[in-house]
């Protein structure tokens, strides 16, 4: 297996760097990380769950799921998370944070999948009480990241004793040395309208806002990462006034949550489309903590949206969409109808 090239020369870093730290010694290094979060768009193995319904992805369903389509589903996922964050690390990210997964099964095969077979990544994943059985997960390089403890956080609704959705996933673990806390989510849809739907958001918000309280309870100092697919835009209440998610650094106060999707949101720039209109609903928001200007630990660099051309829907009127696996019912064999996100952390390696 190979490992991922976790030393930048300065020369490298430092046009992005310039402007925020005034110059750089030339002889200096610098550590990277890559922190992304992917929807997998319905990633569900050939076999049939008795816990869970997923009837549409069989041989015999309705998209007549069979073992070479889920094969070649794997390898379009493979391929996507491998080129992810490579304009600065190589062998793709090394913490990735997925969503729309049936079980571990699926994430194992991903992993043994080239090319990211390459790249030594370790799972963690707990199955959710969804009722389709997806779930969220998240991968990581076993060189760089060692988790010391994790657990799965259940969304309660009031007055619903029946609702179930997926569980926010909780990782915390070393960072190249460093803690780091990280949440997986993806909240409940719009199904049956964005207004109907939204306490379903607000409540896991609210779940999210919780936990956060939580660690920085236990350690005023944490650094937390949170991703997913919220369902939710950046400017939404569950971000801006329920999990308090700041729109810009300078708004972010200290102990506070900045989303660093929040910029390329006001910019025009989706990670999904509908009905001819843009959401930028996989989101990453970093604590106050990443943020600022001393890179002796890890700090936020920058932020992207993943939306390559090898990704859009190449024609047609759905020209510049993500081009998914299933379109209007036909098998298209695309990626998945959503673009990852991600952002780079980075320290000066020369204070290590």
């Amino acid at each position: 297996m190979k490992t991922s090239k976790t030393f930048l020369s300065a020369s490298l870093l430092a046009g992005l760097l310039l402007a925020a730290v005034g110059g750089l010694a030339q002889k200096q290094q610098y550590m990277a990380a890559c922190v992304a979060f992917y929807n997998l768009e319905n990633l569900f193995d050939t076999i049939k769950s008795p816990n869970t319904d997923d009837s549409e992805f069989l041989p015999d369903g309705a998209n007549k799921w069979t073992a070479d389509k889920y094969a070649l589903k794997q390898r379009n996922m493979a391929s996507v998370v491998r080129k992810i964050g490579a304009d600065m690390l190589p062998l793709g990210p090394t913490i990735l944070g997925v969503a729309e997964i049936e079980n571990r099964l699926v994430l194992e095969d991903l992993t043994k999948t080239p090319p990211l077979n390459e790249v030594d990544y370790g799972i963690v994943h707990y199955e959710s009480p969804d009722a389709r059985g997806v779930d969220v997960g998240l991968l990581y390089q076993k060189s760089r990241f060692q988790p010391l403890g994790s657990r799965s956080a259940r969304l309660a609704i009031e007055g619903m004793p029946y609702f179930r959705t997926r569980d926010q996933l909780v990782v915390s673990g070393l960072l190249d040395g460093e803690l780091m806390h990280i949440i997986v989510m993806h909240w409940p849809s719009r199904r049956g309208g964005e207004k109907r739907s939204k306490p379903l958001r607000d409540g896991a918000a609210a779940l999210c806002r919780s936990i956060v309280d939580s660690l920085q309870g236990a350690d005023p100092t944490a650094k937390i990462i949170i991703m997913g697919d919220l369902n939710d835009d950046p400017s939404n209440e569950s971000l801006t006034k329920i999990l308090k998610a700041r729109p810009s650094i300078e708004a972010t106060e200290k102990g506070g949550l900045y989303n660093t999707m929040y910029k390329h949101y006001q910019n025009g720039v989706g990670s999904l489309a509908w009905d001819d209109s843009w959401n930028l609903f996989d989101q990453i928001i970093v604590s106050e903590t990443l943020l600022g200007k001393d890179y002796s630990t890890y700090k936020l660099l920058k932020s992207r949206v993943f939306n390559e051309d090898f990704l859009k829907q190449k024609e047609g009127r759905y020209k510049g969409y993500p081009f998914r696996t299933y379109a209007n019912g036909a098998f298209v064999g695309g990626y998945s109808d959503h673009f990852p996100t991600y952002i780079f952390l980075v320290k000066n390696a020369s204070k290590q």
